[in-house]
């Protein structure tokens, strides 16, 4: 316990020596794109955030003039080679909780910043969701829609449970869904967002077969034309929910730098044989100083980086992962000190 206390506190200290030295370090190829989920909705804390501290992070981009983009037009411009403009950022809703209505849009309209909403088509209209014409008056002023599925299914365990027959099933929900929006409001969204965060390579291919311009996750980390590079279909978002749901937090993840590494194995996130899984991957040292380079488990103490050489490294947990969902989190510091990188690998007990 005192070893998985004393890992975050290391990871509070990066954050906080990156929010005290990330200075003027802005770069115009990268773009922050942070997760919601609920707004004011206490009953919920992991995945809600106080009204309050929502309020104070869009004043934070006010005040430090941040671009605020639809992420449909971060991805466009990262794939077709166009530059972003610096201090840029996105704002994602998942679910469609009537709750983002009623206390995330207010506060979106006040400062008139763009935010893309994904939406199960099978929730719409039920409890605390919200219904198709709420949906489509949001869609009036601006919201862009994405699909979150249809069902909201863990598609990663029918994968593994089912490897004939998934993928007919997948295609079958995705595709319903996209009938669902073009019944009810006559637009077909272009993006994906992944139940629970979950993907796996199957999925990104399914997804770019199906059309669609890009898919997200919910590992943290930075977009940036590298990550759109390596796939559109897994791209990274901050989630800011519970504990990570703060200002301070939100400045540090705006300021991030993409940590540029290359993952040469495993390829899927999905764990199999092994677990923990030893993943290997190459770094860009070119702006790294490698003795710095910190490698974070959920619930357990900080992993060990191997050096393999040819530029090859290699870190693995010191015990199998708990949880249907962990991630190894890696940082590392600039050469002049003045800047920190960041990545995190998704790991997935199906």
């Amino acid at each position: 316990m005192c070893a998985v206390i004393n890992n975050m506190i290391k990871v509070i200290v990066v954050i906080v020596m990156f929010i005290m030295f990330s200075g003027c370090a802005w770069a115009s190829e990268q773009a922050s794109i942070f997760v919601y989920h609920r707004f004011g909705d206490q009953r919920y804390p992991s995945t809600n955030i106080d009204v309050e501290v929502f309020a104070s992070q869009l004043e934070y981009l006010r005040q430090n003039d941040y671009n605020v983009l639809y992420v449909s037009d971060i991805v466009r411009r990262l794939k077709d080679g166009i530059e972003l403009p610096p201090r840029c950022v996105a704002l994602t809703v998942d679910d469609g909780y009537i709750s983002f209505l009623s206390g995330g849009m207010p506060l979106l309209r006040q400062y008139n910043y763009p935010v893309t909403l994904f939406v199960s088509s099978d929730t719409v209209g039920s409890g605390s969701y919200l219904n198709w014409q709420q949906l489509g008056q949001l869609h009036s002023e601006g919201v862009e829609l994405g699909n979150h599925s249809e069902m909201h299914p863990y598609f990663v365990s029918a994968e593994v449970k089912d490897q004939a027959g998934w993928r007919a099933k997948a295609q079958a929900d995705i595709q319903s869904a996209q009938q669902a929006f073009m019944s009810h409001l006559g637009v077909v969204p272009n993006l994906f967002a992944y139940p629970y965060g979950e993907y796996s390579p199957a999925m990104e291919e399914l997804l770019r077969e199906l059309g669609f311009l890009a898919a997200f996750a919910q590992q943290s980390g930075v977009v940036d034309p590298e990550a759109c590079q390596n796939s559109c279909y897994r791209l990274p978002r901050f989630p800011m929910g519970g504990l990570f749901a703060t200002l301070v937090g939100f400045k540090s993840k705006a300021t991030m730098r993409p940590l540029p590494i290359k993952i040469l194995s495993p390829l899927s996130p999905v764990l199999s044989a092994q677990d923990p899984p030893g993943m290997v991957f190459t770094i860009d040292s070119t702006d790294i100083t490698l003795s710095t380079l910190r490698c974070y488990v959920q619930g357990q103490q900080e992993a060990e980086v191997e050096v393999l050489g040819g530029g090859k490294y290699r870190i693995c947990a010191a015990a199998p992962l708990s949880g249907r969902r962990n991630k190894y989190t890696l940082t590392a510091q600039s050469k002049d000190g003045k800047t920190w990188y960041w990545f995190s690998q998704l790991w997935i007990h199906p």
